[in-house]
């Protein structure tokens, strides 16, 4: 989603493009990555650690010292978060940020000098990985995954149980075992004849998939692991409950149910830490352009413009811009229907008609 810094003024809340920051968020945070790229990072190490640590970089020295250069993800498996409650440092319960570079070079930073995203959070200074309050579901589907790669090694081929009338010593029970799962197991066996030597009988013992609700299970795995992350089912190609008409609904509620709170814990978190507080005070945040996935389809759009614009609170430039479309010449006027007037002057054309006919009487 792109990522936009606005400012909402006393008339309209308009793009802050002569801002410095609007393209260094919406195209290049860094030298090294593209603003897609950046993010796909910050996203991966949050649901991964459970929280996200950005590095930023102010200019130094110069007339733009105190400037933002860039912005630079860290490698989350080299950090540490103290918590100075005891005031070492010369500020009790401050927060820092201990990071080690791959040389074993220590960098303290302060709260100030990160973005800090977080997941799931116990305490608010730290997060929670997914995989974490996932474990047990993550080990079923291991487990899962484990024993239907092995049931199409042995080539689809289950346990069974030979049978041999008489006794025998453990070490050649042994070898007889070994040799029956020589002649039987694996992919390369699979279909031939088993030969039973004189005395044994070969008796399978039948576990098939649906016996074991292997589909069902796996199915409930996959339905936890994707509620834990907030996906919706239609989102990764399950589209057993879905329809033509139900898709845009869902994605509605994709964005209501999941984004908007991950979307919102990043736009306050940039606001706060890479503006000014007087330009927070004249009105300038970050947003992300949330329209690609909200976007309707272009009748029901059509539709909604209109009667926008004819009830004059939406201009014909406004709308056009919503469709990526070039401004026209008096497109930034409001208009509406010319039959509407103001609460206070209705009635008012009744009492002109009854005077002007008394008049003419």
């Amino acid at each position: 989603l792109p990522l936009k810094l606005y400012r909402e003024t006393n008339n309209s809340i308009e793009k802050a493009t002569n801002h410095y920051l609007y393209n260094l968020l919406k195209l290049r945070p860094n030298p090294y990555m593209s603003a897609s790229d950046f993010w796909k990072v910050v996203e991966f190490n949050r649901n991964e650690y459970g929280h996200s640590i950005v590095y930023i970089d102010f200019q130094k020295v110069g007339k733009n010292a105190g400037k933002i250069k860039a912005l630079y993800p860290l490698d989350m498996k080299n950090i540490a978060i103290w918590i100075d409650d005891a005031g070492i440092f010369g500020t009790e319960n401050a927060i820092y940020y201990i990071y080690k570079d791959n040389k074993g070079k220590e960098y303290k930073l302060s709260i100030d000098e990160v973005l800090h995203f977080k997941g799931l959070t116990k305490d608010g200074i730290t997060g929670m990985a997914v995989k974490d309050y996932l474990k047990v579901v993550v080990e079923n589907a291991q487990s899962g995954q484990q024993y239907m790669n092995n049931y199409f090694k042995n080539g689809l081929f289950a346990k069974g149980v030979l049978q041999f009338t008489g006794d025998i010593s453990s070490d050649k029970l042994s070898i007889m075992q070994e040799r029956f799962e020589k002649m039987a197991n694996g992919i390369k066996n699979a279909g031939k004849i088993l030969p039973v030597p004189l005395g044994f009988s070969f008796q399978p013992l039948y576990t098939s998939m649906a016996d074991a609700q292997f589909l069902e299970l796996n199915q409930l795995t996959i339905r936890q692991i994707a509620a834990a992350f907030g996906i919706k089912m239609h989102q990764i190609n399950d589209l057993s409950r879905a329809t033509h008409t139900n898709i845009a609904e869902q994605q509605k509620e994709f964005y209501i149910d999941t984004l908007q709170a991950i979307l919102t814990m990043y736009e306050q978190e940039l606001t706060y830490k890479l503006l000014l507080q007087k330009e927070i005070n004249q009105g300038y945040f970050f947003r992300f352009n949330v329209d690609s996935i909200l976007r309707s389809d272009i009748k029901t759009r059509y539709e909604a413009y209109r009667i926008g614009i004819q009830s004059g609170f939406l201009k014909i430039n406004e709308a056009r811009q919503l469709e990526n479309l070039s401004t026209v010449e008096e497109g930034d006027k409001l208009i509406c229907n010319g039959n509407m007037i103001p609460v206070s002057m209705a009635g008012q054309q009744y009492n002109s008609l009854k005077e002007g006919g008394e008049g003419s009487e």
